[in-house]
């Protein structure tokens, strides 16, 4: 399929509607960046395609392409519809706004945005996204990507959601990065036992002189 894409446009062909028609989203994967960059955004028109299983900088050329293509569309309800199979690409102002329009995503295409565009959005923005199917969230906090985009929310933002989120940064904690000590294996296990045991007292006394001074 590679092979005959590439020599039908070796002979000066364009990836016109009847080309694209063709390839399908069989083979729209094998298109590349210079490829993809050479259709005329309107052919999207008269195709349909779905770039979800192709890589991430194929999603994000189509959908800058079918962005423009249904530019004239943007404020009517069918807007959402038509560039659906393109969301995979979307930059996260881009989802932003779609936040605030009542597109009632579903939790497949949810699962399946650009990971930076996702990570972006806040538990609200979230919330106007899935509209009505926002109680399917709880059912993936525990799996990719739902369970990263939980783990940097404020746990007070997630619970205003009211569909049992957890794992989000509780009020006035600050994630610590664990220190690597080298190792004691040739210290003394009491020396070593003791050393820890002391620990706070020491830290304490320093910051008792620090005030103090």
């Amino acid at each position: 399929a590679s092979a005959v894409i590439k020599r039908y446009l070796g002979l000066g062909n364009t990836l016109n509607a009847t080309a694209l028609d063709a390839i399908g989203t069989s083979y729209v994967c094998l298109l590349n960046a210079t490829e993809l960059e050479a259709i005329d955004p309107p052919t999207l028109k008269l195709v349909s395609l779905d770039p979800s299983a192709c890589s991430q900088e194929t999603k994000n050329i189509l959908y800058k392409k079918a962005k423009e293509a249904f530019s004239d569309q943007h404020n009517l309800p069918a807007y959402y519809e038509l560039i659906l199979p393109y969301l995979g690409g979307a930059p996260a102002a881009d989802l932003k706004a779609l936040s605030r329009d009542n597109v009632n995503m579903n939790m497949s295409t949810f699962v399946t945005l650009r990971r930076d565009s996702l990570m972006s959005l806040t538990p609200l923005e979230v919330q106007g996204l899935l509209g009505l199917n926002l109680p399917e969230l709880a059912q993936w906090q525990y799996r990719a990507p739902v369970r990263e985009w939980i783990r940097v929310q404020k746990q007070s933002e997630l619970d205003k959601l009211h569909i049992g989120l957890t794992g989000g940064t509780q009020e006035g904690y600050i994630n610590l990065v664990t220190p690597r000590f080298p190792a004691l294996s040739s210290a003394p296990l009491g020396t070593v036992a003791m050393a820890f045991h002391l620990l706070p007292a020491l830290l304490l006394s320093f910051l008792m002189v620090s005030i103090l001074s």
